[in-house]
C-alpha cells in the first residue's frame, strides 16, 4: 500500500489552504487536523475534506481570515461567534484555552456558534489527553439535517458526533461516535462506490429500514444509533448534543442558518483538581486491564479499549507513513496541480 510522510501531506495541505486565501497560522492548523484524521484511520474526515474546504474558501462560505467574537465569558466558560472561520482552527484554539483554564480551575468549556466544519473530532484528542486531561467535544450542524426523530420520517438533526478522551497508564481511551448508525460522508462514499451497507443503516422516505445508501438521496434518513432495536436511545443522545451545542451557543436551527458548518461545545477537565491524577490513572488502569483480560467470545478477538487501534495506527503511520484511501491522492494531485504545487512522493509501496 502506498504511504506518504505525514509532514509532507501537512505541508501540501497548508500550502493549498494558504493559496486559497487562508491565514498562514490557520492553514497550518487545519492541515494538521485533517492529516491527524488520516493518521488515526478516519479517512472520510481527513484529507478527503480538503477539496470541499477549498471550495468553501473560494465561495466565501468559509472565512480564511479574522478572529472569533467573544459573546460572553467567565473564568471557566466562554461563548464565541466563529464567523464561519475554519472549524479546525477554532476548535484547536478553544481546546488550548480550556486546557489552560482547566488546570487552574478544574474544568472549563467553550461553546461556539457559526463555526465552519471541524473535520474528525478524534483528531483533537491527542493534544489534550497527552497532557493528562479529560476532553469532550460535541458537534452539530444546524444548517442541515439527516436524522429523523424516532418513529418519524422527516430529517430534523444531524449525526451529532461526540468525541471524548482520557489518559490511562498504557495509553489513552478515545471515543469518536455519531448519534446515528452511520454518517453522511460514509453514505456518500458507499453510493459513489456502488456498495451497500452490511446492515440496515438507513430508513427510506417511508420509514422502512434499508442498507441501500441511495435511499438517503431519495428523501431517506440515517438511522439513529441503536438501529431498529434501540434507535430511540440514539435519538435521545442526539437531542442532548443539540442542547449542548446550539442550545448553549444560543443560535441554531431556530434561526435557519445556511451553508456548511457546525455548532460546537468543548469541555476539558483536569483530574488533578478532583480526586487526583494518581487516583484517576489507577481507576482508568484497572478498567483497561479488565477490558483487555476479559475472556473473548469463542473464535473472536480479545476485547480492546475504544481508540486503542486508532492510537496504534497513528503510531505506525507516524513512523512508516500515512496510508490514504484510494480516492484521496488523485484529488490532492488535482488541487496541487491547479495551485502550481508538487504532489508529495510516496515513501513506500
Amino acid at each position: 500500500m502506498t504511504r506518504y510522510a505525514h509532514a509532507d501531506l501537512t505541508t501540501l495541505a497548508a500550502a493549498l489552504f494558504a493559496a486559497g486565501g487562508m491565514d498562514a497560522d490557520k492553514a497550518e492548523v487545519v492541515a494538521e487536523i485533517l492529516v491527524e484524521g488520516d493518521l488515526m484511520g478516519h479517512d472520510t474526515h481527513g484529507l478527503a475534506l480538503l477539496p470541499p474546504y477549498l471550495d468553501g474558501l473560494a465561495s466565501g462560505d468559509m472565512q480564511g481570515r479574522g478572529e472569533p467574537t467573544v459573546l460572553s465569558g467567565t473564568p471557566v466558560a466562554e461563548t464565541w461567534d466563529g464567523g464561519k472561520l475554519p472549524g479546525p482552527w477554532l476548535v484547536r484554539r478553544a481546546g488550548d484555552l480550556v486546557a489552560a483554564r482547566a488546570t487552574e480551575f478544574g474544568l472549563a468549556a467553550v461553546a461556539i456558534r457559526r463555526c465552519h466544519h471541524i473535520g474528525c473530532l478524534a483528531a483533537y484528542l491527542p493534544r489534550l489527553v497527552q497532557r493528562g486531561l479529560v476532553a469532550q467535544i460535541w458537534s452539530s450542524d444546524p444548517a442541515t439535517a439527516s436524522v429523523a426523530p424516532w418513529g418519524g420520517t422527516r430529517r430534523i438533526i444531524t449525526p451529532n458526533p461526540l468525541a471524548a478522551g482520557w489518559p490511562g497508564p498504557d495509553g489513552p481511551v478515545m471515543i469518536d461516535i455519531s448519534m446515528s448508525i452511520t454518517t453522511n460522508g460514509m453514505t456518500a462514499r458507499r453510493r459513489a462506490e456502488g456498495t451497500r451497507f452490511p446492515f440496515d443503516a438507513l430508513l427510506t422516505a417511508e420509514g422502512e429500514p434499508t442498507s441501500d445508501p441511495e435511499a438517503f438521496f431519495q428523501d431517506g434518513t440515517l438511522l439513529p444509533l441503536g438501529g431498529m432495536a434501540a434507535g430511540h436511545k440514539g435519538f435521545g443522545l442526539g437531542l442532548l448534543v443539540e442542547a449542548l451545542t446550539s442550545g448553549l451557543a444560543g443560535h441554531g436551527r431556530a434561526e435557519a442558518p445556511g451553508g456548511w458548518g457546525a455548532n460546537i461545545f468543548v469541555l476539558v477537565i483536569d483530574p488533578a483538581r478532583f480526586g487526583g491524577a494518581e487516583g484517576f490513572l489507577r481507576e482508568s488502569g484497572w478498567i483497561a486491564d479488565a477490558v483487555r483480560t476479559n475472556p473473548p467470545a469463542e473464535g473472536g478477538r480479545p476485547p480492546r479499549l475504544p481508540g486503542e487501534r486508532a492510537w496504534q495506527r497513528r503510531a505506525e503511520a507516524l513512523a512508516r507513513g500515512v496510508t490514504l484511501h484510494p480516492s484521496i491522492p488523485p484529488a490532492l494531485a488535482a488541487r496541487a496541480a491547479a495551485a502550481g504545487l508538487a504532489m508529495p512522493s510516496p515513501i513506500a509501496a
